[in-house]
């Protein structure tokens, strides 16, 4: 997924810092002085001074060969993100539940922005194989969880997510806009969403709303299975049945 830069070259120290942090992806786990400088846009001068200040702090730390690598500070300061690891904490029974019996993928997600985090995915004995990753961003038109999430958000964001462009994954992925609408409105009136070999070929993930004690969709949970294995109905069950759970475990 690609990702905006919080400011231009020439803005606020904060800002041309973030740009820096964002450099890194998953693809790009360990960078150079010059390789940070050229994908946050700005001079090597400049993203020399940055670093240096966040690796004092322990924002990033440079190992014995010169790369840059993400540091501890940030792991340290993520914990204590409230619709992060304490709703992984409630939710990771169900997780492992929904992943013992069936053997296959459980996940947890939240919307963050125009896009959905991977809070949590547990793979069992025999699960499918699958693009998600535990802090991983994704589209909210093409997973289960993202169905849902997407179903839930406000107007404004459904618009927005709705006038595309969407990634196509697969010739499956859904991108035509009026067939997305029809699809959301499934999610809100049967309570659960259906993605049908949207991400890869060879899987069919079913998902289910989190709400908080004020009703509000503020997760989603969903079981990712091989494609032809069960059908979307007898899976609805269960996902629906751990969400709930995980719902009334929340604290108020």
């Amino acid at each position: 997924m690609t990702r905006g830069h919080p400011t231009g070259p020439t803005g606020p120290v904060i800002g041309r810092a973030l740009q820096l942090l964002d450099a890194f992806d998953p693809q790009h786990r360990e960078l150079s002085l010059s390789e940070l400088a050229r994908r946050a846009h700005m001079p090597l001068s400049t993203a020399h001074r940055l670093m240096h200040e966040l690796c004092a702090w322990g924002a990033v730390e440079r190992g014995d060969d010169g790369l840059y690598r993400i540091g501890l500070r940030l792991w340290e300061l993520g914990s204590l993100a409230p619709r992060g690891p304490g709703l992984r904490e409630v939710a990771l029974p169900y997780l492992e539940d929904l992943s013992r019996s069936t053997g296959e993928n459980s996940q947890l997600a939240v919307r963050v922005g125009m896009e959905l985090v991977f809070v949590e995915r547990l793979a069992g004995s025999g699960a499918v194989p699958v693009l998600t990753r535990v802090g991983g961003r994704f589209a909210l038109t093409a997973t289960g969880v993202g169905l849902v999430l997407l179903a839930h958000a406000p107007v404004e964001v459904q618009e927005e997510v709705l006038g595309g462009p969407f990634e196509r994954y697969t010739s499956k992925t859904v991108t035509d806009p009026t067939q997305l609408r029809r699809m959301l409105a499934d999610v809100r009136s049967k309570g659960f969403s259906v993605s049908d070999r949207q991400v890869t070929m060879d899987a069919l993930s079913v998902g289910a709303p989190i709400r908080d004690a004020r009703d509000e969709v503020v997760a989603a949970v969903s079981l990712v299975v091989h494609h032809g294995s069960a059908t979307p109905r007898a899976l609805a069950w269960l996902v629906r049945t751990s969400a709930q759970a995980i719902s009334r475990a929340l604290p108020g």
